[in-house]
């Protein structure tokens, strides 16, 4: 063996499957005991190889586990298994047998039960605890306690006692093709543990992608080792994805699959929000600059109440940068999603009168036992602090934790709703006016000569009036008038 060669490919494997030396090690002893098996070991023999490195020696052992009467199955109990196994598959070739050959497998049980053994699972799961634990003796597998102990003094139930084989190089042409399956299935296991310890580690961290496919509305997207899911549920809505287009994403979940780790992946995410500042904000990411609370509406607008722990650092500005150049980077990672920065404060009638911007409050009153704040707001800025579909209000809501109530000053709102005053006579003196409209006319002789002198007037001014000349007015057209040829 040339083992400078076998120490490179051996190198080469595991830098790229990123995997440690000592798997890809493991992995050829596995191989070599399972060649080993197939040509030159028993039936139910366990062997084991060993391989150094350095010297490229091969070592085959085989395994015993050390035994003793009370955990191995007597051969009344060996009977019994054996007739219930045949019973069962008696009974299972009959349940076959009585279903009609239309029915679908879909449509019979799951499970068959008959003398209450189910049909199809090992006899095993139906015994005791106890008798779980018995084993059937095999000399190749097992040793009794009384032989391993003149073999070692101080061995143990359960404890393996390893035998020396003979080893040989060659094998046949099935054994190298066991050896290679088993290599293959190994090193994929162990790539597929160690890309789900790598992710596992990153949970709540940001990364970047490129967009491999879109499959229905799941975007599939390629952030390195392995393929992460968007979900449908954890998009921006109304976001597009295209092929081959780098995003930022946050890992919200791994989990183990069969095929390999599940990595699932969100745009929607509130957390996201707060690792974009982080990697665009140095105050942030130094602990400076803390984000206290964040609400989000996706793809819509976000608030964001930050506070600085060191004196003479505007905890706003830093977010926001110089012309805005930093906020405007997260908007447009975002896809153009409005983000108001706002100054956290302890005194919760100030947090809530900062969450309502760009909106200015006249006053807050806060009820601290129902956690509600009452707001007063100017009437031209009242729309202004409701938000289009009660939205600000709603995030600022969410980004304080209280319930807020917008309303127009008092003023305003005591002239639309003051109900009318009501006057009790019994009190109060009637007013001045009132008295004299109800006072009784009484015709005087001055309103007499008036009247008449009215009248001569009129009289006089008439005829004028008839001289006048009057407009005429155009006659109007008959509507089943015929029109003129002319």
């Amino acid at each position: 063996m040339d083992l400078k060669s076998f120490t490179q490919a051996i190198e080469q494997i595991a830098d790229e499957k990123g995997i440690a030396k000592e798997r890809v090690f493991e992995t050829i002893e596995l191989a070599l005991a399972a060649a080993y098996k197939r040509d030159y070991g028993e039936r139910g023999q366990i062997v084991r190889a060993k391989l150094e490195p350095e010297t490229g020696k091969v070592e085959v052992k085989q395994i015993k586990i050390v035994v003793d009467e009370t955990i191995i199955k007597s051969e009344e109990e060996i009977a019994a298994e054996e007739e219930t196994r045949r019973l069962a598959t008696e009974q299972s070739v009959a349940v076959v047998a009585m279903r009609e050959p239309s029915a679908s497998p879909r449509d019979q049980p799951v499970e068959e039960k008959a003398d209450g053994l189910s049909v199809g699972v090992s006899t095993e799961t139906e015994v005791s605890a106890d008798e779980i634990k018995k084993v059937r003796f095999n000399p190749e597998k097992h040793i009794m306690i009384e032989e391993a102990r003149k073999i070692k003094s101080d061995v143990n139930l359960g404890d393996e006692l390893e035998f020396p084989l003979e080893y040989h190089e060659s094998f046949g042409r099935i054994a190298a093709q066991t050896a290679k399956q088993v290599i293959i299935q190994r090193i994929r296991e162990a790539e597929r543990e160690a890309v789900f310890d790598e992710f596992k580690e990153r949970e709540g961290e940001v990364v970047s992608g490129l967009v491999q496919r879109v499959e229905g509305r799941n975007v599939f997207i390629d952030v390195g080792r392995t393929v992460g899911i968007l979900p449908f549920e954890e998009q921006i809505p109304r976001e597009r994805y295209r092929i081959g287009e780098r995003l930022k994403v946050l890992i919200t979940l791994v989990e183990k699959n069969p095929r390999g780790p599940g990595v699932f992946l969100s745009r929607s995410h509130p957390r996201l929000l707060k690792k974009l500042f982080e990697i665009e904000v140095p105050e942030v990411a130094a602990g400076t600059v803390e984000i206290k609370s964040m609400a989000r509406e996706a793809g819509s607008r976000s608030k964001v109440a930050v506070v600085s722990h060191e004196s003479g650092v505007d905890p706003v500005s830093s977010l926001v940068g110089q012309k805005g150049i930093r906020v405007s980077t997260v908007i447009n990672e975002l896809g153009g999603e409005k983000i108001d920065v706002i100054e956290w404060s302890e005194d919760p009638a100030e947090f809530v009168a900062h969450a309502l911007s760009p909106a200015k409050v006249i006053s807050v009153e806060v009820n601290a036992r129902r956690r509600e704040a009452y707001t007063t707001v100017p009437e031209d800025m009242l729309s202004l602090a409701i938000g289009r579909g009660g939205q600000n209000v709603r995030l600022a809501a969410k980004l304080t934790g209280w319930k807020i109530d917008v309303r127009p000053p008092a003023s305003a709102e005591a002239t639309a709703s003051r109900p009318k005053e009501t006057v009790d006579p019994s009190s109060q003196e009637p007013p001045a006016e009132p008295e004299e409209e109800q006072k009784e006319y009484v015709p005087d002789s001055r309103d007499k000569v008036i009247v008449e002198s009215a009248i001569k007037e009129a009289e006089q001014e008439k005829p004028q009036d008839d001289a006048a000349p009057k407009e005429e007015k155009p006659k109007k057209k008959r509507k089943n008038q015929p029109k003129s040829n002319i």
